[in-house]
């Protein structure tokens, strides 16, 4: 099994951080992967992308033009990747950042309210997490235990006390993804 994933939104919204997150995961479960982020100077407010591959088989470029899936926090991001899915592929969007919903009638669309979810959780740094949450629930690309594992290795010491939150925003996220 392969997964090729675009993560994409404003800076500042954990886009970054949601593909590192993701590729530990597949490293920590023995799975080949590659992390390539893209940003402007301006990372807090630009637009971010990250491509992350998970693969059971050795990866032979990390350099993609269309996605398995495609993860888009905003409009801009929407308008620039919808149409890079693959036929057949998945689109997750969360609805706070879009204004125009995706169109394509060949791929599978699913909209979560994570912004919505981490207002009510009263923590906006869970937001990606929530997101994350929705993929593993329509594309199991890795374990939740394999994700836990990633949020030990990633996060920093001195956070580790904040990732049993992180955990339950990821099964909220499950819940929230819904197929339209």
């Amino acid at each position: 099994m392969k997964a090729e994933i675009i993560i994409s939104g404003f800076g500042g919204q954990g886009v970054l951080s949601m593909g590192k997150i993701l590729a530990y995961s597949g490293l920590m479960e023995g799975k080949e992967v590659t992390w390539m982020p893209a940003y402007g100077p301006e990372q807090r407010g630009g637009t971010a992308n990250v491509t992350v591959i998970v693969s059971e088989e050795r990866i032979s470029s990390p350099i993609l033009s269309h996605y398995d899936v495609a993860i888009v926090l905003n409009q801009p991001s929407l308008d620039k990747f919808e149409p890079k899915v693959k036929p057949g592929g998945i689109l997750i969007y969360d609805s706070f950042g879009i204004i125009n919903p995706p169109t394509r009638k060949d791929i599978s669309v699913y909209r979560i309210n994570a912004m919505e979810k981490s207002a009510e959780m009263k923590n906006a740094k869970v937001f990606n997490m929530i997101i994350l949450g929705g993929l593993l629930k329509v594309c199991p690309v890795v374990s939740t235990e394999g994700l836990n594992s990633a949020l030990y290795k990633t996060l920093p010491e001195r956070h580790h006390a904040l990732i049993p939150l992180n955990m339950q925003a990821v099964d909220e996220g499950m819940k929230l993804i819904e197929k339209l």
